[in-house]
C-alpha cells in the first residue's frame, strides 16, 4: 500500500511548509492526483486520516483533485482527453502522441482559516 507512504511524504512537506510559513488554522490541504499516477484516492483519504491522529494535522481535510489524462497529437496538433486508456488521437487517429496532464501528485495548496 504504497499510498500510506505518499500519505506521509504529503504530512512531512505540509507541516514543513506550516512551519516555514508560521501557517495557523489549518483546515485542508489539496493535492491533485492525475489518472497515471497510480494512486487510489481512497486509500489515500484513508491513510492520511490513520496517520494524522493525534498530530497537529489531526482533523485537517484532505481534498484530493483527479486531474485526467489529456494528450496533443503531434501528426494533427489537437489537444484531446484520452478516454478509456486509449493512447490514439481521437481526431485523426495517430498514436503519435504526447502525455500532457494525468501523471501530476502534487500538493495543491493549504487552506487556512
Amino acid at each position: 500500500m504504497h499510498e500510506l507512504r505518499i500519505a506521509e511524504s504529503i504530512v512531512k512537506i505540509s507541516t514543513k511548509e506550516i512551519e516555514r510559513q508560521h501557517l495557523t488554522g489549518i483546515r485542508a490541504i489539496g493535492v491533485r492526483i492525475g489518472a497515471l499516477a497510480g494512486v487510489n484516492a481512497d486509500s489515500l483519504l484513508f491513510g492520511f486520516e490513520a496517520i494524522t491522529v493525534d498530530t497537529p494535522l489531526a482533523g485537517v481535510k484532505l481534498e484530493v483533485e483527479e486531474v485526467p489524462v489529456k494528450g496533443k497529437c503531434h501528426a494533427c496538433q489537437k489537444d484531446f482527453e484520452i478516454k478509456e486508456f486509449i493512447f490514439v488521437c481521437p481526431h485523426c487517429y495517430s498514436s503519435d502522441i504526447e502525455i500532457s496532464q494525468g501523471q501530476e501528485l502534487d500538493i495543491a495548496y493549504i487552506e487556512t482559516d
